[in-house]
């Protein structure tokens, strides 16, 4: 997986498919060198995440692979709903799902395409909430940066 975008608090990797989708985005550790991949969907992206970086409204267009169980995509539909500068908790998503908040979270947690999918705008009722499957460290802190960059908290 190349590590093509670098953020304050990590570097982003890309996993794409033979069929030009992409498969994953994943959040690396800050210190992760970056690739320097010329394929024209890794450029794209690369473009679409600079648009982000100076507009944090900006909408994303980009090839997704079909990922996730039903409930995993009800879960990330009503995540892309969420407008940039806002939040929701996971209960208030369970209680829209009909579900529980752990099963939210855990969709969260399982989502392959953060920031297209934000699902740094999912708190917990009691503050953060973790992210990526983390309590804390760089992860918690590219949240923070994430809300703070959309002016959401």
């Amino acid at each position: 997986m190349p590590a093509v975008v670098r953020l304050p608090t990590c570097v982003l990797g890309l996993r794409i498919s033979l069929k030009g989708e992409i498969q994953e985005i994943h959040f690396l550790p800050p210190e992760t060198q970056l690739d320097k991949p010329s394929a024209p969907l890794i450029q794209r992206f690369i473009a679409e995440i600079a648009a982000y970086r100076d507009n944090p409204a900006h909408v994303f267009n980009l090839p997704l692979a079909q990922r996730g169980t039903a409930f995993q995509q009800r879960v990330w539909q009503s995540i892309r709903a969420i407008p940039p500068g806002q939040t929701r908790h996971y209960g208030e998503l369970a209680s829209h799902l009909d579900s529980a908040a752990r099963a939210v979270g855990q969709a969260c947690g399982a989502n392959p395409f953060p920031l297209v999918t934000p699902c740094h705008r999912v708190l917990a009722k009691s503050g953060l909430g973790g992210f990526a499957h983390a309590q804390n460290g760089w992860l918690l802190e590219t949240k923070l940066w994430l809300l703070q960059h959309e002016q959401a908290i």
